[in-house]
């Protein structure tokens, strides 16, 4: 699902009562949305998204955010070492190998996860 306002949600169908649900996804709130056909899913998702922010403004609370952009990463030292001397090989900062790198996997994962989809139409 296309983002919204910086929002995302998953979509899952109910095979039993034919309906598209979904929630939105990376904050803690709950915000979820249903729909018969995937066009009405779609509006259903941007309704909650805005109904979301209206409730939020109404109370004075700032919404969540889903996404900040930073994230705090462990790992182990040996692999910490690896990882500069990859992004050294490609005369990259660290911070910059990460995110293509991660990009990278993602994008492979969204192309799989596409062709599963379409698979089982």
């Amino acid at each position: 699902m296309r983002p919204y306002k910086g929002y995302t949600g998953t979509v899952e169908f109910d095979e039993d009562d034919m309906v598209f649900h979904g929630r939105l996804v990376g904050i803690g709130d709950i915000v979820t949305f249903e729909a018969e056909t995937a066009q009405d899913l779609v509006q259903a998702f941007r309704d909650s998204v805005d109904d979301y922010l209206a409730f939020c403004a109404e109370r004075g609370k700032p919404p969540e955010k889903p996404f900040s952009g930073n994230i705090s990463l462990r790992m182990a030292p040996e692999l910490h070492g690896q990882v500069v001397r990859a992004a050294g090989n490609r005369a990259k900062s660290v911070n910059q190998w990460i995110t293509d790198t991660l990009s990278e996997a993602a994008s492979r994962d969204a192309q799989s996860a596409s062709q599963v989809v379409k698979v089982n139409r």
